[in-house]
């Protein structure tokens, strides 16, 4: 029997943070209450047929492709401090590249 989509989702994020899905994850978890067993980052998955972060990112992504650029969302909440960072994961490498050009340049 193949697995709910939602496992294989699971799977596919703990694989590219090459951690490992998390059985009984959430409340009844023996681990960790994350989705993903990872040393250091608490992953939490969510399946949905639709995210309005997601829908911003589609609309954002064609005007970034227009002018060849990497999209990114930055999504900030009045009252509180920094922001939470949304790329898509075929992207997460060309972010960390730039961030790493960004610290060589600095030095």
């Amino acid at each position: 029997m193949p697995d709910k989509a939602w496992k294989k989702r699971e799977r596919d994020v703990a694989h590219y943070f090459n951690g490992k899905r998390t059985p009984l994850s959430g409340g009844n978890g023996k681990v960790t209450r994350a989705d993903v067993i990872h040393d250091d980052l608490f992953i939490e998955c969510k399946l949905r047929a639709k995210h309005t972060a997601v829908s911003l990112w589609d609309d954002t992504a064609k005007l970034a492709k227009d002018e060849g650029k990497t999209p990114v969302i930055a999504l900030c909440e009045k009252n509180r401090p920094g922001f939470w960072i949304m790329v898509h994961s075929d992207d997460l490498k060309k972010i960390k590249e730039e961030d790493l050009k960004k610290i060589k340049d600095s030095e």
